[in-house]
């Protein structure tokens, strides 16, 4: 699955170029778990000028915009239609989650831009706590241009060796991906422990 989206990533960057990047960008923001680190280091690497390296992070950050307002937009419906009791998820944890978001949703959404995995998926829990669309947009700007600008300027500092950044991201994504398993684990045990 990770190799397919990266060679399809790859593809669409080395045939489409600007657009391809924008397009790849919009996808991995709006939930298919595209790899940026693929898509920016390879797009600064096809720029070879400072002008093209610019219009390639700019491409990045509005691929990264539409896509996290498209899944702002699908997390908003759902956090609108209100809590339906589940199994898994009673009312008073929604309500908690919807006031942690509430009080420290700038730093999560800005934090979670330039963190593997969360980068992804952080778009829907700011639309379900119905955080203000003006204040999503400016934190998701911001950590959007730092990630793209520093993937695509590495890219185009290592030239042909574009790809010695993706051992190192692989390990970043390990790290990440356990630290959200763990996080689970904890909630799932608390959880239970509540309920005893």
């Amino acid at each position: 699955m990770v190799l397919t989206l990266s060679t399809f990533s790859t593809d669409l960057v080395s045939r489409y170029g600007v657009i391809g990047v924008a397009l790849a960008m919009t996808l991995e923001s709006a939930g298919i778990p595209i790899p940026s680190e693929v898509v920016m280091p390879l797009a600064g690497f096809v720029s070879r000028s400072p002008a093209g390296l610019a219009t390639m992070i700019a491409a990045g950050l509005a691929g990264n915009l539409v896509g996290s307002w498209i899944g702002y937009g699908i997390g908003h419906g759902v956090g609108q239609s209100g809590h339906k009791p589940r199994a898994w998820l009673a009312k008073r944890h929604w309500e908690k989650a919807q006031q942690w978001f509430a009080q420290h949703g700038n730093a999560a959404v800005l934090i979670g831009r330039v963190v593997p995995v969360i980068r992804t998926y952080i778009s829907f829990p700011a639309g379900a706590a119905d955080m203000p669309l003006g204040r999503f947009t400016a934190y998701t700007a911001l950590g959007s241009v730092l990630w793209s600008a520093a993937l695509a300027s590495l890219g185009y500092a290592l030239g042909t060796r574009w790809q010695d950044i993706g051992p190192w991201f692989t390990r970043y994504t390990a790290i990440t991906l356990t630290l959200v398993v763990v996080a689970g684990l904890v909630w799932v045990w608390r959880y239970r422990r509540s309920r005893a």
